[in-house]
């Protein structure tokens, strides 16, 4: 925040629309595996970035605007006319309704939540997460099942996990997977508000009691490395202690 005070003394302040995030990460006698890999993604080996970080203490991954069920038709996706976003599109604060067109005979339709950068969420295999739209439970939306696409490094869909849409829905992630896609599918036409929804870390579906609050949307972004710093442990050198600067990347 910019603070302007004039002659008057009348004070005027600014913001910039955008608020990137920044984050330090430090670790101690770390073995050389890991220290390998930190220093491929800083020093840009394989790629110039962004990199990405799945922080163990957000509530929920998903952005703030997805979270409440507002903002641009953007941060959600559907295939064909079967599905249509109105009201986010109108400004940052209006609530999101859903409205189911058509039903087709075999899949879908379903609605996905998407990430701003990637295909997906970024999880690695073995980590365990919850899915909820809490929302649409609420206010009476046909969720016919709470889907999480499983996605590979390439960007390829290789499995879902589906649950009944009356429970949140808890997975393991599964080998292979680089990305998990949460989504809903309907059974039947009509109109919804979005409301809330979560994705987290963990099972937290004990904590999702039907009517509580759902924690707000901290997001799951994007970051670029901006200062790394590699020194060997004191007493033994075969370990480093490593520092690491970043830089949330926006769009």
């Amino acid at each position: 925040m910019t603070e302007f005070r004039a002659l008057s003394g009348g004070v005027t302040t600014w913001s910039p629309p955008v608020q990137p995030r920044r984050l330090q990460l430090g670790w101690t006698s770390m073995d050389a595996g890991d220290v390998a890999h930190l220093d491929r993604l800083a020093r840009r080996i394989d790629a110039p970035g962004p990199v990405a970080l799945v922080d163990p203490l957000a509530r929920n991954l998903l952005s703030g605007a997805q979270g409440a069920g507002i903002g641009a038709s953007a941060k959600w996706a559907w295939t064909g006319n079967d599905i249509i976003l109105y009201g986010g599109d109108f400004g940052p604060h209006v609530p999101v309704t859903v409205s189911v067109e058509n039903v087709p005979a075999s899949l879908g339709p379903d609605l996905y939540w998407q990430h701003p950068v990637w295909p997906g969420y970024p999880v690695t295999p073995g980590m365990v997460v919850t899915w909820w739209t809490p929302g649409l439970v609420a206010n009476g939306a046909p969720v016919a099942q709470h889907r999480m696409q499983w996605i590979d490094a390439a960007g390829t869909v290789t499995s879902t996990a589906t649950s009944t849409g009356a429970a949140p829905v808890v997975r393991t992630v599964p080998a292979g997977a680089a990305f998990v896609r949460p989504a809903v599918r309907f059974s039947a036409v009509g109109l919804w508000e979005l409301g809330a929804s979560i994705f987290a870390t963990g099972d937290v579906s004990a904590e999702l009691v039907p009517g509580a609050p759902v924690a707000v949307g901290e997001g799951c972004p994007a970051f670029s490395i901006t200062r790394y710093s590699h020194a060997a442990s004191p007493g033994d050198g075969r370990y480093r202690d490593i520092g690491l600067e970043l830089v949330e990347v926006t769009r």
